[in-house]
Order: structure tokens, then C-alpha cells, then sequence
């Protein structure tokens, strides 16, 4: 008896094996299982994670799984589950006869409907398993992007951003090591520089096209304030420019959840910090516009349509102008700010993207070589003007030299002004989220400091004549449009203000006008009301 019971138990050995491989290759080969011609009795429900065990009609108990191979003890116990089952009645499917039965009857295949329920009730886990991984390789991706070629720390943050990712990595691109925080920061401060340089001539040469005889609006500085917020609004809603700068290096669609932090990266290349915080924030001018609420409080704001530049009024009207230049700056600023956000919206589906290669292989290098150059010889023409009496340009006597005092002065001292107001802003604005205090520090130090050179441009100094004869006149007019009006920023300052809670906003907006007109009115006031001001030496 009991070599009948190991031959029958190698029998179904044997035939578990064979069911074990064909279900293997089954599996491998990803086609269904084959239906059965006989049909199997459903198995009682059991645990996911417990091996399920089925009996055949005459009570033989199968090993637990097709990958589990049979021990001894289980053949024991199978035989003797099979001389219990001898003793008692037998019974088969169809018929009451256990003669002449075939070999299938009498040792069924075993029921591997187990595994296909036991697939199905893993299906969950692996789905969110495999949820979870591209979830972790999408962060491990986002890290190495912000952890890449050029990662460096963000003064001021807890957070490792970068301005580029990590392509060399990616790519295989030789000579990665070359590339470090050293070159991001020399790529930053290049874009500021040769962009400060740009956005203070522009902002000059608006004020030329818009301070005409019989102006609607004397306001000097409004509008380059109102073009450089709506430049401001559009590079900061745009999502399309600086798209190849995601993902590696590829310009994969950015969707809602990831906008913020496609903003935040975006902060971080260096030619968008040199178009928003060099251009922008040089084209407009937070210490020009205090100075204008002063004068036309004072009755001092300039008036082309006048003889000598300003009329007589009262000074109900004087309080009534500097009201009106609050009013316009801060509404028509704000407004151009959100024109230029829906104008991004409006045409994003044309807005072509800049190539990843094209900005990291030769407008970076490039940039490098045209910044410091611009200074350099803006330094020179302001050591030697062309337009001197012995220049190319010559109008004839000193008295009509003018280059330095309306342009080249400013562009010697521009970049000076906005590396100071990046580097504050970087270190200062991450203290308190809900008060930008860099942006606060600058604008309230630049507005102080074109007081006081307000101050000395109209006042004798000893025996060098009222600013200090016309070169002195020239420089001080220089730092001014320069070295102020980069320093200090409108369309940043705009920016801020949209993004912050409605108190955040009023409270923030109100502290940085009051703070700076009551600075203007200790600096300028006490001179004027005291010492009283004279005419300028220099064409301004």
C-alpha cells in the first residue's frame, strides 16, 4: 500500500511539474491561461497572503502552490488522506461507479484558479507600487534638475535650486566638470550688468520721448514704470520662453500642479534673472517716482509747457498733484502689470521656446564677453566723451558736452546699482515672506540716497560752483539715473504686491510709499526750506 501511495504521489509530482512550466511560460509569454474542458469546483475563499489549498474528489489535498515543491510530509499526510478515503463510500462526478475509472478521474488536475485570484487581489498593490515609483523617479528626477551641473544654494533659502540641469549627466556631454556654481554666478552677474546697462537707457530715453512741451503728464518716470511692469507681468506669467529649461533639457508641458514650481526654478536661470531683475528692474525706477511725489508736493515738478520749467500754484494744488502721482504711478503700474500677464496668456500657443543648447552653449559665453565690455567702455567714454570740443562729435565749447551727464554716467554706475539690489533682495527677502525686506531695503535706501545727491547737484559747493561745477553736476546726475534707478525697482515691488494677501499688500504698499516720502521730505525738505536750491551746472 504504501508503494502504491508514493507511485500515485509521483505521479502527481510529475504532473505538478508540468503544470508549474506550462504556467511559467504561459506567464512569460503574456497570453491568458487556457480554458479547462472540465469544470473545477471553486475553492473557499482565503487570505490574499495564505497559500489556498483545494481537495480532489477523493480528498487528496494538492501542494499549496505550483512553485512549492512537495516534501515528505506531505505525501504522508496525502496517503493517509487517501487509505481514510478508501475505507468510506467514494464518490465521482457523473456516476457511482469507481470501476474502470481513467487515471484523470482518479487524480485530478489541481485547481490553479488560486493564482489568477491571487494576481487579481495583488493588482491594487502593484498598480499603486508602481504609481509610487514613478513617483519617486519623478522626484529623483526633479532633485538631480535642481541638484545639477551648476546646483548651488540660493542665499537666503534652505533649498538647493538651481538655475540648470543636469544635461551633461544625461547626455554624456564631456568636459561636465567645467561646469559649477563658479560659471552660474558669472553668467548671473553678467546678465545683470549688460541688462542694467540696457534698461537704464531705455528708461532715459523714454523720459526723452514722453517729457514734451504741452504733455498731458509731467510725471517723468511714469511711463517707463507702466512699460517695464508690463514687461515684468509677461515674463513672469510666461510659461513657454525658458520651457526647454524643464526636465533636463526638454521641453516637456508643464501642467497646473507644476506652474509654481516651474516659477520657482525659473527664478533661477540666469537670463531671466538678467531680463526680469536687470531690465525690468533698471527700466523702472522706485527712488524717480518718490522724488516726483516730493516735487510736486513742493510745487518743484518740472513742466516743459512753462517758462523755467514749473508754474506757480498754491498749496491745495501742489498736495493735489503729489496725490495724482501716487495715484497714477501705483494704478497704471499695477494695471500694465496684469495687461502684461493676460498678454502672455494671449499669445503663449505663438510664443516660440529658446533652445536649451542655444542659451547654455553661446548666449551664456556670449553674454560674458558683451557685459563686461559695455562697462568697460562706458567707463572709457567717460573718461574721454566723444562729443568734447576736440571729440568726433564736438558741439563746439565744454558747456555743450552733455554725453556723460544724460547717458554715460548712468551706464558706469547702473550695474553697480542693480548686482547691490540682487544680492540684498537674495539675502534679505527670504527672512520674512510676507514683507519683502530686500526689496523694502533697497527702495527705501536708493530713495535716500537720490535725496541727498538731489540735494548736492542744487546746492554751491565751496569754490567748485553750484554741484560741483558741470563734471560734478554730470556724475551726480549719473548715480541718480544710474546707480538709483537701478538700485530701486517698480516692476518688482509690482510683482510683490500682486502675489501677496490683500492686507499683506496694502500694508506693504503703504509703508514703502510713506517711508519713502517722509525719508524725502527730511533730506530734501530740510534743505530746501533752509538753504534753498539753485540752478543746476549740467544739462539733465
Amino acid at each position: 500500500m504504501a508503494d502504491a501511495d508514493d507511485a500515485s504521489g509521483t505521479k502527481r509530482d510529475s504532473h505538478y511539474n508540468q503544470q508549474r512550466s506550462s504556467l511559467r511560460s504561459e506567464r512569460s509569454a503574456q497570453t491568458p491561461p487556457r480554458p479547462r474542458s472540465r469544470p473545477q469546483s471553486r475553492p473557499q475563499s482565503h487570505p490574499v497572503d495564505a497559500p489556498i489549498l483545494t481537495q480532489d474528489s477523493r480528498g487528496h489535498s494538492p501542494s499549496p502552490a505550483p512553485d512549492v515543491p512537495r516534501i515528505p510530509s506531505q505525501r504522508q499526510s496525502s496517503a493517509k488522506s487517501q487509505r481514510g478515503s478508501r475505507a468510506g463510500p467514494e464518490t465521482r462526478r457523473g456516476s457511482s461507479n469507481t470501476r474502470g475509472r481513467k487515471i484523470d478521474d482518479m487524480f485530478p488536475p489541481p485547481d490553479d484558479s488560486w493564482l489568477n485570484r491571487f494576481s487579481n487581489a495583488l493588482e491594487p498593490h502593484r498598480s499603486a507600487s508602481k504609481e509610487t515609483r514613478q513617483s519617486r523617479t519623478q522626484r529623483s528626477s526633479h532633485r538631480s534638475y535642481l541638484g545639477g551641473m551648476y546646483g548651488r544654494r540660493t542665499m537666503g533659502s534652505t533649498m538647493d535650486i538651481t538655475a540648470l540641469p543636469n544635461l551633461a549627466e544625461q547626455s554624456g556631454i564631456p568636459g561636465k566638470d567645467a561646469y559649477s556654481s563658479v560659471l552660474t554666478d558669472l553668467y548671473t552677474v553678467s546678465y545683470l550688468i549688460f541688462f542694467s546697462i540696457w534698461g537704464t537707457l531705455a528708461r532715459i530715453g523714454l523720459q526723452a520721448l514722453t517729457f514734451y512741451p504741452d504733455t498731458p503728464v509731467t510725471i517723468s518716470v511714469l511711463w517707463a514704470n507702466v512699460a517695464g511692469t508690463f514687461i515684468m507681468g509677461f515674463l513672469t506669467e510666461n510659461q513657454q520662453l525658458f520651457r526647454a529649461e524643464w526636465e533636463g533639457g526638454r521641453p516637456e508641458i508643464i501642467d497646473q500642479t507644476a506652474k509654481a514650481t516651474h516659477n520657482k526654478v525659473k527664478k533661477t536661470i540666469p537670463l531671466y534673472i538678467g531680463l526680469a531683475t536687470g531690465f525690468c528692474g533698471s527700466f523702472t525706477s522706485f527712488s524717480s517716482f518718490m522724488r516726483d511725489i516730493f516735487l510736486a508736493f513742493v510745487n518743484d515738478l518740472p513742466t516743459p509747457t512753462a517758462p523755467g520749467g514749473h508754474l506757480h500754484r498754491n498749496g491745495g494744488y501742489s498736495f493735489m498733484a503729489g496725490v495724482a502721482v501716487i495715484l497714477l504711478t501705483l494704478s497704471l503700474s499695477y494695471a500694465a502689470f496684469r495687461v502684461g500677464t493676460h498678454f502672455s496668456d494671449l499669445i503663449e500657443p505663438y510664443t516660440p521656446t529658446i533652445p536649451f543648447r542655444l542659451t547654455r552653449y553661446t548666449l551664456d559665453p556670449l553674454v560674458v564677453f558683451l557685459a563686461w565690455t559695455s562697462w568697460l567702455g562706458a567707463v572709457f567714454l567717460a573718461i574721454w566723451p566723444p562729443d568734447r570740443p576736440y571729440g568726433p562729435a564736438s558741439r563746439g565749447s565744454w558747456d555743450n558736452e552733455t554725453w556723460r551727464g544724460q547717458a554715460i554716467f548712468a551706464c558706469v554706475f547702473a550695474p553697480l546699482g542693480c548686482l547691490l539690489r540682487h544680492y540684498l533682495s537674495s539675502l534679505l527677502n527670504p527672512l520674512a515672506p510676507s514683507f519683502p525686506l530686500g526689496t523694502f531695503v533697497v527702495n527705501i535706501f536708493g530713495t535716500a540716497v537720490i535725496g541727498m545727491a538731489y540735494d548736492l547737484q542744487h546746492v554751491p559747493i565751496r569754490w567748485f560752483g553750484v554741484g560741483g561745477g558741470r563734471v560734478g553736476c554730470q556724475v551726480l546726475q549719473g548715480l541718480m539715473d544710474g546707480f538709483c534707478g537701478a538700485l530701486t525697482t517698480v516692476s518688482t515691488w509690482i510683482s510683490e504686491l500682486n502675489g501677496m494677501r490683500r492686507k499683506q499688500a496694502y500694508f506693504y504698499g503703504f509703508s514703502s510709499v510713506s517711508v519713502g516720502v517722509l525719508l524725502l521730505v527730511i533730506i530734501m525738505g530740510s534743505v530746501r526750506w533752509t538753504i534753498g536750491w539753485s540752478a543746476v551746472a549740467c544739462v539733465t
